[in-house]
Formats: C-alpha cells, sequence, structure tokens
C-alpha cells in the first residue's frame, strides 16, 4: 500500500513539472514573437468605410530642391587692411570694432622720429637740387666758350641728376606716409602723421593700442565695404553639374529663417578642394546692412524640372516628426514605412525611389495612422 502511494506521489510531481514546463514553453513562445506595431490591418467593411484606395508610384514632371549652406563674403576690392608703411607709435585713435567710417576720415595718429629725419632728408636734398642746377647751367655756359673742361660739365651734371633722383625719390617716401611734399616747408616739419580712410564701411578688426610701436608689415585696422557683398556656397562634386550661372536661389540664416533674401548664380568655380566640393558664388539681389562678411547662410536653389517618382499629398502622413506611407501588403494588411520626401508641386510630392513597384495607400492614410495610433495605447 505504501508503495503504491510514493508511486501515485511520484507521478503527480512528473505531471505538474511536465505542465510547468510546457506553459514555460508557451510563454517563451509568446515573448519571442513581439507584434509589429508598424502593422495595421482593416475588415473589408472598414476599408470601405474609409473609401480606401492604393496605387503605384507615379512619375511626375517635379522640380526639385538642393539644400545648400554658405558664407557670406565682400570682393577683395572691398575689404582693406590699413598699415603704416614706415612703422611708427600709434599716438591716439577713436576706432573700435563696428565703427563706421566714411572716405577719408581719420583712423588714426601716429608719431616717429623717423618722420622727422625724412623730412629733414627731403627739405636738404630740395636745397642741394637747386644749387646742383644752377651749377650745370653755370659748367654749361663755360663749357661753351671753352673756359670749363668738358669733365666738369660731365661732373656738374652728374651731380645734378644725382639729387634729382634722390630729391624725387623722398618725395614718393613723403607722399607714402600722407606727406604732401609741395607743401612741406622748414616752418612745418611734424613727428606726427595722419592716416586716413581710403574706403566707406566700417572697421571690422582693430589690432593696435595707444602707444604700441608697429612694423610696416603690421595691420592697424582691418576696415569692410558692406556694398556688393556676395555669397559663397559650398556644393559637392556629385551636385556641381546642376548648378547653372543666372539660376534663382533663396537664402535665409539660421537667426531669421523666416526672412528670405534672393540671389543668383554668378560664378561656378571648377576647382575641387580636399572635401571634394567647390564654391559657387551668388549675388544678392538687393543688399542689406543686416549682412556682413562671415555670417553663415542656408540656400535653397530650385532645379529645373524633371520626372522623378511621386505620390499625391494625401498619401504622406506626419508621426512624431517623420513622414511616413502605407504599403499595402495584401488581405487589408498595411505596413507604415518611413520615407524622405522631395519637393510638392501640383498636389504630389516627389518620393524616394525604394517604393517603386509598391502598392501604396493615397486614400484612407491619415483613417490607417489613427487606428495604428490607438492599437498602440491599448
Amino acid at each position: 500500500m505504501k508503495s503504491i502511494t510514493l508511486k501515485y506521489i511520484f507521478l503527480l510531481l512528473v505531471a505538474v513539472f511536465i505542465y510547468g514546463c510546457v506553459s514555460s514553453a508557451k510563454e517563451e513562445a509568446k515573448v519571442a514573437a513581439p507584434v509589429d506595431e508598424s502593422i495595421v490591418q482593416l475588415s473589408p467593411e472598414q476599408a470601405k468605410q474609409i473609401d480606401l484606395q492604393v496605387q503605384d508610384v507615379q512619375a511626375k514632371n517635379i522640380s526639385s530642391t538642393l539644400k545648400l549652406s554658405g558664407q557670406i563674403d565682400a570682393p577683395p576690392q572691398n575689404m582693406v587692411s590699413v598699415s603704416v608703411p614706415l612703422g611708427g607709435y600709434l599716438k591716439s585713435t577713436d576706432m573700435l570694432q563696428g565703427t563706421q567710417v566714411r572716405k577719408g576720415q581719420l583712423l588714426a595718429v601716429m608719431e616717429d622720429p623717423q618722420y622727422i629725419q625724412l623730412q629733414q632728408d627731403y627739405l636738404s636734398t630740395k636745397n642741394k637740387l637747386a644749387y646742383a642746377g644752377k651749377e650745370y647751367s653755370r659748367q654749361r655756359e663755360l663749357n661753351i666758350s671753352k673756359a670749363a673742361s668738358d669733365k666738369v660739365l660731365q661732373m656738374a651734371e652728374m651731380d645734378f641728376r644725382t639729387l634729382n633722383i634722390e630729391y624725387k625719390a623722398l618725395a614718393e617716401k613723403l607722399r607714402l606716409i600722407g606727406i604732401e611734399p609741395a607743401k612741406l616747408t622748414e616752418n612745418n616739419i611734424s613727428r606726427a602723421i595722419r592716416i586716413y580712410s581710403p574706403i566707406n564701411g566700417y572697421v571690422s578688426k582693430v589690432n593696435v593700442n595707444i602707444g604700441k610701436y608697429v612694423l610696416p608689415s603690421d595691420i592697424l585696422f582691418e576696415l569692410v565695404n558692406p556694398n556688393n557683398i556676395h555669397l559663397n556656397l559650398t556644393v559637392f562634386e556629385k551636385d556641381l553639374n546642376k548648378i547653372k550661372i543666372g539660376q534663382e536661389v533663396v537664402v535665409y540664416s539660421n537667426s531669421s529663417p523666416d526672412k528670405k533674401y534672393s540671389t543668383k548664380v554668378k560664378l561656378v568655380s571648377r576647382s575641387l578642394g580636399d572635401e571634394r566640393s567647390a564654391i559657387v558664388q551668388c549675388d544678392f539681389k538687393q543688399q542689406d546692412r543686416a549682412l556682413v562678411p562671415g555670417m553663415y547662410m542656408n540656400a535653397e536653389l530650385h532645379l529645373d524640372k524633371g520626372i522623378i517618382g511621386a505620390l499625391p499629398d494625401d498619401a504622406l502622413v506626419s508621426f512624431e516628426n517623420k513622414d511616413y506611407v502605407f504599403i499595402d501588403k495584401g488581405n487589408n494588411t498595411f505596413k507604415m514605412t518611413e520615407v524622405n520626401k522631395g519637393n510638392t508641386d501640383q498636389g504630389y510630392t516627389a518620393i524616394d525611389s525604394a517604393l517603386d513597384g509598391k502598392k501604396i495607400v493615397v486614400k484612407g492614410a491619415y483613417s490607417l495612422l489613427m487606428k495604428l495610433k490607438n492599437t498602440m495605447e491599448e
């Protein structure tokens, strides 16, 4: 009797163990087969109720847009680096970065002992030249009457011509530092010179301070004339053949994306850089003082129309900042698939070629999205 009882207990334990294994296997099977949340299924009645329609991707004549970026630049003639040809100490300046200046406006006052020496040398040479000129004339008259030898005349001529060369060279040096030689006398010798703006514009950089000594190669100020600025866009090699001179380009900044500027392609570089890209220069149709060299801009270049795969606008739905379509999988089952959409033209939107040959829901897509969202929330 005792052995029979033990036998029943053993069989009961085996049965419980087998049942547990089977239940565990079923649970594992459930976990191993997750539900595809991108799939939505309708009954025939539901499909008819929303008037669901599907079709292939259509070939449409749609213009495409090339999105680019670049920087505003100014032509070389509109950018000036101000320096002092002979160097010197900065005595005074009122210039700050961003200061508006006009052509001929005083930028700075420089001083240095070499300015005094240059003026002294010029005036001394001027006096010597006047004497040498008279001496040359006198020796020439004496030579005619044979009262002076040809050698003496030649020496007088050489002295005159040498001093004349030195006199003219010193005059050019004076003009180089802004001193007019014709107005210089022994009564107005100055230790200071004045630096004036050569253009209208504004100061983009100030590289000196009061009392600093600058070399001829040092740049005191950088000036920019904001008129006639242009936009340099970076275009990669694969898109370069799409760019043509005269194409319209709409540009805008990151800070003011709603403010659009119209530009036109002026130059297309054929030289590729290290990143296999080239520069395309665009001119602004209307200048704006808010646009300054160095500012980054975004651009949209509308290319010529071409045959491209497209779907009706109603075929696309947006969900969590992404664009989707529903692909017909058969038996009233549809799969929500992310797409990259292009330009929209006359009710059709350009679509990527990965959908070619597939049936796409073109009417009722929004109802499918709502049903799918409700299913996710359950």
